[in-house]
């Protein structure tokens, strides 16, 4: 759906400011089926744990125009912070900082780059880096400063001037059990070192974290601890594009011995990649990132998460990414069957619904009896309809089955050739209640597109 809002200066009845507020509450919100947002471009996600709440900072990526940007380049000018309690349900709380209000950075800069965000004695300090308006107090290049907040979502005060002896991008900062606060950047290498307890300045000098890939760039580190062990991931040019790898440690500082792969490189080219990883009602999860929505240009971005699993020796076990992404999906939810778990060999295709509106979102595309495509981890409380949006090239029937394309069937419902989709409605044979996988199946001998897939 398209989730875009114009707002003109006139007064609204009160009629139209409940619509505006139904829109408002569309476009807060998204789902844990892969990309997270769907709204707009994100990046470079910093996933954290404040409370019972993820909240997810990510960089925005902007398509640039004449005079806002370089074209054909990385452009950000902003930031959003995201949260969810389920996983499920995600909520945008709005801008957090931008380029024109940060005394250091420079206004027409549009490089407000990956940040990080942790939270300290009830403030929260969000990190971020920028090219700043004086080069000659402060260089060439990117800086890093950090703005602070009273909650996670803001509002946010930007300090006056950067950290001084920090100059880099990609800030993470971790705080140890015994309290030390660490600031983690990269330039070139990754660097690393202690911070004050007030948060804003380097307490230590700064080191290069040694002992990882000599060849190819490193960037974007994350540092997390678990069972003593401190994991330092980053992305690295391997060899074309940015894989997730990850070094091990017996102290926030290292030495680190380089240990395995995260994540291989994209299968698609997208150039980078950026995680963050967490635990989150014991189980853990790593944050990413992949061109979904532009796969023609790989510098328009959006965050992704699936879950991750340690082996027994406290390495990491690579993660594979999916479309179905995290979390249980209520039945009551237009369930985007085009983000699935899997596909029939044969016969099922993924289609933009409207590729002059990525954002639009996709279709599935069922072209031959028996294709058919799975959705997992759906949430039922005694359902007894179901409806799809559809339209299919032949009149014809779908299948909706539960734990495996030839599984109990739940609804039989009617396609209606037609060139347009239209909503259709069919009662469930029984009710359903429980958490189930879902297949969806062709009997048609044409083509069949869906659009969403729900149950009330």
């Amino acid at each position: 759906m398209n989730n875009r809002i114009h707002f003109h200066k006139k007064t609204v009845s009160f009629q139209h400011a409940l619509l505006l507020l139904l829109s408002l509450w569309l476009i807060l919100t998204g789902n844990a089926q892969n990309p997270l947002i769907r709204t707009q471009f994100t990046a470079d996600p910093s996933a954290r744990v404040f409370g019972n709440r993820v909240y997810i900072f990510p960089s925005h990526d902007i398509l640039a125009t004449e005079g806002k940007g370089r074209k054909g380049w990385f452009c950000m000018e902003d930031y959003h912070v995201y949260s969810s309690e389920n996983l499920t349900e995600w909520t945008d709380h709005g801008m957090i900082i931008t380029q024109n209000n940060v005394p250091w950075v420079r206004p027409d800069s549009y490089s407000m780059w990956a940040p990080d965000c942790i939270e300290r004695n009830g403030k929260y300090y969000f990190y971020f880096p920028s090219a700043p308006a004086d080069t000659l107090a402060y260089g060439k290049g990117f800086t890093i400063g950090v703005a602070v907040a009273d909650k996670p979502e803001g509002p946010y005060t930007a300090e006056i001037t950067p950290i001084n002896g920090v100059r880099g991008i990609d800030p993470n900062v971790f705080i140890d059990k015994d309290g030390q606060a660490y600031l983690y950047w990269s330039a070139g290498n990754i660097y690393g070192a202690r911070l004050k307890e007030n948060m804003k300045e380097l307490d230590s000098e700064v080191k290069i974290l040694g002992d990882l890939p000599n060849k190819g760039l490193k960037e974007g580190p994350f540092l997390f601890e678990r069972e003593g062990v401190y994991y330092l991931t980053y992305p690295h040019v391997a060899n074309k594009t940015e894989q997730l790898e990850y070094a091990m440690a017996d102290s926030p500082l290292g030495p680190f011995k380089v240990t395995g792969v995260i994540m291989d490189e994209s299968p698609t080219g997208c150039w980078t990649n950026h995680q963050s990883i967490i635990q989150f009602n014991n189980q853990w999860y790593l944050f990413y990132h992949h061109n979904d929505y532009s796969p023609s240009f790989d510098k328009a971005r959006s965050i992704r998460a699936d879950s991750l699993f340690f082996n027994e020796d406290k390495t990491i076990r690579k993660v594979i990414p999916t479309l179905r992404g995290i979390g249980i999906t209520k039945a009551t939810e237009k369930i985007q069957l085009d983000r699935y778990s899997a596909i029939s060999p044969q016969g099922t295709a993924i289609e933009y619904l409207d590729t002059n509106n990525r954002f639009a979102g996709w279709k599935t595309v069922l072209s031959n009896p028996g294709a058919w495509i799975q959705y997992n981890s759906v949430e039922f409380k005694n359902n007894k309809t179901a409806t799809l949006h559809m339209n299919g090239e032949e009149n014809g029937f779908i299948e909706i089955r539960t734990g495996k394309p030839d599984g109990p069937l739940i609804a039989k419902m009617l396609v209606v050739k037609g060139s347009s989709m239209n909503t259709i409605n069919a009662a469930l044979r029984k009710r359903i209640s429980g958490q189930h996988n879902l297949f969806v199946v062709s009997k048609c001998n044409k083509p069949v597109y869906i659009d969403w897939l729900s149950f009330q």
